[in-house]
């Protein structure tokens, strides 16, 4: 799944430990986002909140919601 965070471009994959969770470079490329976690017991319906009430301070008058690409 892919989501705009606040303007910032983020991957999140279900994995066998849970979610792992890669920033989005505007070339493509993927970095693991080791300061983003996500708890192993977190529905996939409950993401965009999570990611809102955990990354909020990201926003800014441009980029003010997260949204799932």
């Amino acid at each position: 799944m892919k989501f705009n965070v606040y303007g910032r471009k983020i991957e999140i994959i279900k994995s066998l430990n849970g979610w792992d969770v890669f920033y989005i470079g505007n070339e493509g490329k993927k970095r693991t986002a080791h300061d983003i976690i996500i708890l192993i017991d977190l529905k996939e319906s409950e993401i965009v909140g999570y990611l809102e009430d955990l990354l909020h301070e990201w926003a800014t008058a441009k980029n003010h919601s997260v949204f799932k690409l």
